[in-house]
C-alpha cells in the first residue's frame, strides 16, 4: 500500500478519523511525537463559532465494538482552533488534515480561509448524520457537494477532500458531484445512520440519536469505498468498521490509499494506541493479524440502576448522594452517574457501600442534582480509570480540594499510612472530615480561618514537608485531587522536596465519554484523563 499522499511520503499509511482521540491539540502532537504509523492526522471538525455540542450521554455502546455517538460537533471556533494548531509541530513526513464543517457554503469558505494556512490539507465535514443543518443534510446533494468543493477551493491552495456520507442511494454520484467541484480527494466514510439506542426504557443518548461507528459498519464502508474507486481515480481515505490488519487489506483492496482507524481504540491508554499502530504496520509487513487482540471489545458501558436514598445539603452548593447499594470501585476509578433526561457526569465514589458521590453545584446537570429527590431511580456505569497502585511501603500523602476529597478518601481507607491535607475556601464546605480522621492523620485549610490552618493547604503542606527528614520525604507518594489551580500549586510545592516520580495527580478535567475516544479530558501533555488516569505522574 502506498504512503504517498499529495506531494508527502509518509511515515505510515493509517490516519485517526475525525472526531475520534485526537481531538485536542496536545493529543495531535503526541501522535506527531510518538506514532510514525499515523501518517496523516485528522482533525475534529471546527466550525466558524465555538460549539458547545450536545451534552451527555454522548456515547453508547449497542454490541462489543459497535457505538452510536452523538457529539454535537463540539469544537472551539475557527479563529482560537487556528491558533491553537498554530503551536503543533508537523514532522515532514505527517500531513495534518483539518475537518471543517459550515451551514452554508459562505460558511465552509470562511472557515477555510481561516483554517488553510495551519493545514496541509481541507476535510470537508459533509456527512455528520446527527447536527441538523450540517454534514449530511448536505451531503446528500449532488449540487450542493460540488458547490461547497468549487467555493472552498476557490480560496486555498492545498488539497481539499470531502468526507462523503454513506447515508445516500449512490454515494458514486456524490463522489462524482464533488470530483467536478475541484475535489482533490475523498474520505469514505462516516458514521452511518443515525441509530437509536435504549437503556431501562430510556433513550441513551441526550440527542435521542447519533452516528453508528464500529465493527458492524465494516461492509457498509468496504462498499461505499468500492463505489468511489470505481467512480473516481482521486486518492481516498477509507473508514469504517477497522480494527484488522485484514481489514486493512480489505480497504485496500477496495480502493483505499489511506486507513482510518477510529473506534477500535475505543478503551486504550495512549501507550496502549501506539503499540496498537506498531502492530497493525507489523502484520501488514508480515502477513499477520495479530493487531485485533489489542482491540477492547470487552469495554462495558452498560448502565446499573441505583436508587437515590439520601440527598444530604452540605452548604449552598455541596451536597452529598447516597444510593441503596454498593458498587464495586477501587480506589483511583470513577463511575458515571446517568439521570435519564437531564444528563450524565463523573464522580469518584466517596464510599462504595453503600455507594455515595459528592457534588458540587457547577452546571446544568449538577445543579439538578442538589435537589433530587429521596426515591429517584438513576444509574451508574464503570468502573473507568486506573486503580492507583502504590508501593507497599509508600507513606501517602493525599491533597483535596472540592469533590476531590471523595477519591483521597478512598485512598486513605484502602491503603492506610496516610495524610490527608484538604482545603476549602471555609469551614462549611468541609465535608467527611470525622471519617477521615479515623482512618488518616488530616490536616485542615481554609482561606478564611474559619477551620484549621489560616491560609492555603498548599502552605500547610510546604510546613509539613519542611519539618521533615529528607529519608521520610523518599517515601513519600503524593496524590494530588482537585480543581486545576490547586493541583498545580501543590505539585510545585512537592517539587521542592521530592521526585517527579513521587507524585501523582487528577485534575477536575472535563470528562464526557469515559472510554477515551472524544477527547474533551485532553491534559497538556497529550495524555487523556479517563485512560490514562485519573491519577497522572507529573
Amino acid at each position: 500500500m502506498s504512503t504517498e499522499f499529495f506531494g508527502k511520503t509518509l511515515s505510515g499509511p493509517f490516519t485517526i478519523p475525525s472526531g475520534i482521540v485526537s481531538t485536542a491539540v496536545p493529543i495531535i502532537q503526541y501522535v506527531f511525537d510518538h506514532m510514525p504509523e499515523v501518517g496523516v492526522l485528522t482533525t475534529k471538525s471546527i466550525g466558524l463559532e465555538p460549539r458547545a455540542g450536545y451534552r451527555e450521554p454522548i456515547l453508547s455502546q449497542y454490541a462489543p465494538g459497535c457505538f452510536v455517538n452523538a457529539v454535537g460537533l463540539t469544537n472551539p471556533g475557527a479563529h482560537k482552533s487556528a491558533e491553537l494548531m498554530a503551536q503543533l509541530r508537523v514532522p515532514e513526513d505527517r500531513f495534518l488534515l483539518t475537518s471543517i464543517f459550515g451551514g452554508s457554503i459562505a460558511e465552509f469558505v470562511e472557515v477555510a480561509k481561516i483554517m488553510a494556512p495551519v493545514s496541509d490539507g481541507l476535510e470537508l465535514n459533509l456527512s455528520c448524520p446527527h447536527a441538523k443543518g450540517y454534514g449530511r443534510a448536505m451531503g446528500q446533494d449532488p449540487d450542493m457537494v460540488r458547490e461547497i468543493v468549487s467555493a472552498v477551493k476557490a480560496v486555498v491552495d492545498i488539497p481539499v477532500i470531502p468526507k462523503l456520507t454513506p447515508n445516500t442511494p449512490d454515494i458514486a454520484i456524490i463522489a462524482r458531484a464533488a470530483e467536478a467541484g475541484g475535489a482533490d480527494g475523498f474520505c469514505a466514510v462516516n458514521t452511518v445512520g443515525p441509530g437509536y439506542t435504549s437503556a431501562h426504557g430510556q433513550p441513551v443518548l441526550s440527542n435521542g440519536a447519533g452516528g453508528m461507528s464500529g465493527k458492524g459498519i465494516l461492509p457498509i464502508g468496504l462498499k461505499c469505498v468500492k463505489e468511489v474507486r470505481e467512480a473516481s481515480s482521486l486518492p481516498i481515505i477509507g473508514c469504517g468498521g477497522v480494527s484488522s490488519a485484514d481489514d486493512v487489506r480489505a480497504f485496500a483492496d477496495a480502493g483505499a490509499n489511506i486507513i482510518g482507524v477510529g473506534s477500535s481504540l475505543i478503551g486504550m491508554t495512549t501507550d496502549e494506541i501506539g503499540e496498537y499502530f506498531r502492530t497493525l504496520a507489523a502484520d501488514l509487513e508480515r502477513g499477520n493479524n495479530r493487531a485485533e487482540l489489542q482491540v477492547q471489545y470487552d469495554v462495558d458501558m452498560h448502565f446499573s440502576p441505583v436508587g437515590l436514598v439520601k440527598n444530604e445539603r452540605v452548604c449552598e452548593d455541596i451536597t452529598i448522594l447516597t444510593f441503596d447499594r454498593k458498587i464495586n470501585v477501587q480506589a483511583g476509578e470513577f463511575i458515571f452517574l446517568w439521570v435519564p433526561g437531564i444528563g450524565e457526569k463523573p464522580f469518584s465514589a466517596l464510599t462504595d457501600d453503600p455507594f455515595s458521590l459528592v457534588v458540587i453545584d457547577v452546571g446544568q446537570f449538577t445543579h439538578a442534582l442538589m435537589d433530587l429527590p429521596e426515591g429517584t431511580e438513576c444509574y451508574v456505569r464503570g468502573p473507568y480509570g486506573i486503580p492507583a497502585n502504590p508501593p507497599e511501603d509508600a507513606r501517602i500523602m493525599a491533597v483535596a480540594g472540592g469533590t476531590g476529597l471523595a477519591a483521597v478518601y478512598q485512598l486513605a481507607r484502602d491503603f492506610g499510612n496516610a495524610e490527608v491535607f484538604a482545603g476549602a475556601r471555609s469551614a462549611e464546605r468541609l465535608y467527611f472530615l470525622e471519617e477521615c480522621q479515623q482512618i488518616a492523620e488530616v490536616h485542615v485549610a481554609t482561606d478564611d480561618g474559619s477551620a484549621g490552618y489560616h491560609g492555603v493547604v498548599t502552605e500547610l503542606l510546604r510546613q509539613r514537608l519542611q519539618e521533615m527528614p529528607a529519608d521520610e520525604r523518599d517515601k513519600l507518594v503524593f496524590y494530588n485531587c482537585g480543581p486545576e489551580p490547586m493541583v498545580h500549586a501543590a505539585i510545585a510545592v512537592q517539587r521542592e522536596f521530592c521526585r517527579d516520580e513521587q507524585i501523582y495527580s487528577a485534575i477536575d478535567y472535563l470528562t464526557k465519554c469515559g472510554v477515551g475516544i472524544c477527547g474533551a479530558c485532553a491534559t497538556p501533555d497529550g495524555r487523556r484523563l479517563c485512560v490514562d488516569g485519573p491519577f497522572l505522574s507529573a
